[in-house]
């Protein structure tokens, strides 16, 4: 065979006939993906901000505070999954999808059990550092470092176990249909990198932060108990306008009825003694 349709077959074979090079995650393009999927992140992290109800809405510091942890975590998960992407036999594009969507399904279970832990230790032993969302008054800046370090160590844990979970032979047969429709290898970068993880990271975020931020029991009973004397208030006060309209309308139909007899009185006496 020509050695010119060897050389062009070589890096072809090299990648297991997959159209994704080893070094497209850590490209230019690859990079300025991640920066910029980095940048929407952050952004859907503000703007759910400003959804919170105004009376309970977090000051900068505070949110502050509570994503930067996600941030964090979230680097760190990401930056290992592009290293681990290229030790693995093939495209490294499927393989990052893989991990990057067993991180947002299984991961966010286990960080979802590590935060509750933590929290209910927090309550037992009375250990308010490691209360997720909890940072003092004021804001003390060590119990957000130590809150830091738990997160970033559930991430560890979680990059772990998934990493653990990828070694099942069954994620061979994944690869090979996952992203097979698309053969254009930036198309398919696109797709790993930006597209796919900005719908999952921005459901990911939003529910993640709900996990870190801190919610007062107190004050939630407080609300419901408002809300509920609100709705006795709003129950009472349109039995009470009922009432009103219907003593209203008797005392008017009974004005009536003497006005009525009133102006038939004469006549119906005239009539009585014909």
């Amino acid at each position: 065979m020509n050695s010119n349709v060897l050389a062009q077959m070589g890096p072809r074979r090299y990648r297991g006939g997959l159209h994704c090079d080893k070094d497209a995650l850590t490209d230019m393009f690859g990079w300025f993906l991640q920066v910029l999927l980095a940048g929407l992140a952050f952004t859907c992290l503000i703007a759910k901000r400003f959804c919170e109800p105004r009376m309970h809405r977090r000051s900068w510091q505070i949110w502050f505070y509570d994503t930067s942890k996600q941030g964090m975590g979230a680097m760190a998960i990401h930056l290992a999954n592009v290293w681990l992407a290229g030790q693995y036999q093939g495209d490294p594009c499927t393989w990052y999808l893989i991990n990057f969507l067993l991180d947002s399904s299984m991961g966010l279970l286990i960080i979802f059990v590590g935060i509750r832990t933590c929290q209910h230790l927090s309550r037992r032993k009375g250990w308010d550092a490691i209360n997720f969302g909890e940072y003092g008054k004021p804001p003390n800046v060590n119990a957000w470092l130590a809150q830091c370090c738990l997160y970033v160590g559930l991430m560890i844990i979680v990059k772990v176990s998934i990493t653990l979970f990828m070694q099942l032979n069954f994620w061979e047969n994944v690869k090979d249909f996952i992203l097979s429709p698309i053969d254009n290898p930036k198309v398919e970068l696109a797709f790993v990198m930006l597209i796919i993880p900005f719908f999952v990271n921005m459901l990911m975020f939003w529910v993640t932060d709900n996990f870190l931020m801190y919610r007062d029991p107190a004050k939630r009973r407080r609300d419901s108990s408002e809300v509920s004397l609100l709705e006795k208030a709003k129950v009472k006060y349109r039995s009470l306008r009922k009432k009103k309209s219907d003593s209203e309308s008797d005392i008017l139909l009974s004005a009536d009825d003497e006005l009525l007899d009133a102006e038939h009185g004469p006549f119906v006496g005239a009539a009585v003694h014909a």
